[in-house]
């Protein structure tokens, strides 16, 4: 499956919009104890992010870094969210991208539903090769759901497809002062890290 060609595709609708026009500019930054995504560990300590996102009438698009073991992963993405009565939908595409010889770049066409307290979210991507890492073309399935009731959420994450894994992830989160922190308890099976993970996260965000 090549997700490339639909992520052109939402790229041109995005710019077709204006995207320099009025909107919305805000950005993010902070401290995880450890980066997890999607289950699998891409540190093994201390990891700082930030980010910068653009929101305009529905229509989304964004740049957010964070450490990784061996270099920095940016990710790339920007679609579109609908708000229907209590039903929300998402269409949009990201692409992430690694220095350092940590991984090869993923690119993937995203979607999302959700109605009041659960969130359903899929990814249908690709891996790209990297000969001089020894990593094949791969192509994969993540789904994602989640149910919050208020300051606690529980997320079931799989994989399918070419990568293949499941976890489990239970979270809380509060606030300290003017910074938004959580607290989560990661459990991924055999296919990925086979581990169980408490990571605390703090950070903010703000208008720009």
């Amino acid at each position: 499956m090549k997700s490339l060609p639909v992520i052109k595709l939402l790229l041109v609708m995005v710019l077709s919009t204006g995207l320099a026009a009025e909107g919305k500019w805000s950005s993010n930054f902070g401290l995880m104890s450890e980066y997890h995504f999607r289950g699998v560990a891409q540190t093994t300590d201390a990891s700082a992010y930030g980010g910068v996102d653009y929101e305009n009438g529905g229509w989304y698009a964004g740049s957010w870094a964070a450490d990784v073991n061996d270099g920095l992963e940016v990710d790339l993405y920007f679609g579109h969210n609908w708000q229907l009565d209590k039903v929300e939908l998402s269409l949009g595409a990201t692409s992430y991208q690694y220095s350092g010889d940590f991984d090869s770049e993923y690119n993937e066409v995203n979607l999302g539903f959700g109605f009041q307290s659960f969130k359903l979210d899929a990814a249908v991507g690709t891996r790209s090769e990297d000969l001089g890492l020894a990593i094949p073309e791969q192509d994969y399935t993540f789904l994602l759901a989640t149910y919050t009731v208020d300051a606690f959420s529980i997320k079931l994450g799989n994989w399918s497809g070419d990568i293949e894994g499941s976890y489990l992830e239970l979270g809380y989160g509060f606030t300290i002062g003017e910074f938004d922190t959580g607290i989560a308890l990661i459990v991924s099976n055999s296919d990925l890290d086979d581990d169980e993970t408490l990571v605390f996260q703090i950070g903010k965000s703000f208008d720009l």
